[in-house]
This record gives structure tokens, sequence and C-alpha cells, in this order.
């Protein structure tokens, strides 16, 4: 049975960061999060919540000889973190995203040479994981809406490198909400891709909010992940509908009737 978990960043925003973690572990979720470098590890273990997930670099990209030595040895300081919360999960993009989530290195075409040098850096990754006894996740993006200009931005790109690469320490980060406004047809995305997954997250479309207000029937993607096999980290990266902790409450309950089979 899949753990679910939601992304502390976007719900409770009202309140203070602790506070919200909090509030998510005790309505019996397991709980996200972004940037380590602004969170005090000791403080995070103290509210007693469990992590499953959180970004796993501070800055650099896949495709360029320095911005890949960079991921690498932001990379490597994520780790103490992420073990000190008994976290999993290190969550990796193209590129690093800047404010608004646009790309800090945006790229137009992808070249060949792009898709040689991101298994190059990914396969580093995986080394690094192995080392360290942790697992790097890359997440599919949108262009479309929110994520502009990012490189291997859809899930199939995602696919592709973790499949080349072939480590047991860097899966997919199959994010639903991303890959319904870049690509469609989830229930076959999810058939194809779940022997590579580490990790999914869901948002409704459109609105990026949770499960129930948009398009996505979600007990059925609920379904087809339990059909294929999935028993892993099923986390709701969304915001809430309705404003306000009370509307916070009813995101978590509507993600919980959702993936409860």
């Amino acid at each position: 049975m899949s753990r679910l978990a939601v992304c502390s960043e976007m719900v409770y925003t009202e309140l203070p960061h602790l506070d919200r973690v909090t509030r998510i572990h005790d309505a019996g979720f397991a709980v996200e999060i972004w940037d380590w470098t602004e969170k005090d590890a000791d403080a995070l273990v103290a509210t007693g919540a469990e992590f499953t997930s959180m970004t796993g670099y501070v800055t650099g990209d896949l495709i360029t000889p320095g911005g890949a030595d960079d991921l690498l040895r932001t990379a490597e300081q994520s780790i103490p973190f992420a073990q000190a919360i008994g976290c999993p999960s290190l969550n990796l993009h193209g590129t690093g995203l800047g404010d608004g989530g646009m790309p800090v290195r945006p790229v137009d075409v992808v070249t060949g040479d792009m898709w040689l040098a991101a298994v190059r850096t990914l396969s580093r990754v995986a080394e690094l994981g192995e080392r360290h006894d942790v697992t790097f996740v890359l997440e599919n993006l949108n262009t479309e809406v929110d994520h502009p200009g990012t490189p291997f931005a859809k899930a199939a790109d995602t696919l592709a490198l973790v499949s080349a690469v072939g480590s047991e320490h860097l899966k997919m980060n199959l994010d639903l909400y991303h890959a319904q406004i870049g690509e469609g047809n989830l229930a076959e995305l999810i058939r194809r891709a779940v022997p590579h997954v580490g990790e999914v997250q869901v948002a409704d479309v459109p609105g990026r909010c949770e499960p129930g207000t948009g398009e996505v029937r979600w007990p059925f993607i609920a379904r087809i992940l339990a059909d294929a096999g999935y028993d892993g980290v099923i986390a709701m990266e969304a915001f809430a509908s309705v404003p306000g902790t009370e509307g916070s409450d009813l995101a978590l309950a509507r993600f919980h009737e959702a993936f409860t089979l």
C-alpha cells in the first residue's frame, strides 16, 4: 500500500513552516520539503514527522561542465541533511529553478550532445547515491504553463534518462500534474514508467490544486498505480483550492479520499 505524503511548501501557507509540518503529520501524512538550506534539521525531526522527499541539490544543471560539477557538489552537500531527517529521496530537475519556477539556464532546443551530457551527469549522481545509500529522483516538469525552457521536462524524457543510467539509486519522480499538461495519457504513462518510479506527485489540472478540483479522475489513477504494482510514496504537491487553514484541511481530506482504495 502506498504511503501518502503532502508538500509542506504549498498548504497551510498562512502558518510558519514548522507548524505546517506538524499539521500535516498530525493528519496522518508524511511530509515533503523543498529547499533544505532554509530549514533546521533538528527542528524538523522534533515535529515527529516522517519526511519522504526534499530538494536534493542547490545549484547546477545536467548539461554544462560547470553546471554538472555544481549539481554534484551541492547534491553531496544535501545528503547529510537528508540523513539527519531520515529522508530517503532527493529530488532533481533538468536545471536549477529560480524565481517563479523559471529555469536558471533555459534551453530552446535539446541537442543530442545535451542528452549524452545529461546521461553522464546522472550516472555520476547515481554513483553518489550508491556511495551514501540514498536515492535521487528526477522530476518531470511542464514547459507550457509553469517552467518554460526547462530541458528534459517531459516524463518521457526523464524516463529515457533514468532508463539509460540503469541504477537503483536514480529513479523518476513522476509528477502527474506536469505530465497531464505536457503529455496526457496518464494511464499508459504510469504502466510504462512504474518500474523506474521512486515517487509520484499529484495536483489537479488546471489550477494545481488538490485532487477533485480539476479534470483528472484521481480514483481511477490510484487504481492504475496499484494495478501496475506501485506501492511507493504518492505526494500531493498542490495548493489548497480554498484559502486558509480550513481550506488546507479540506485539501488533505480530498487527497486522502482520492487515493484510498
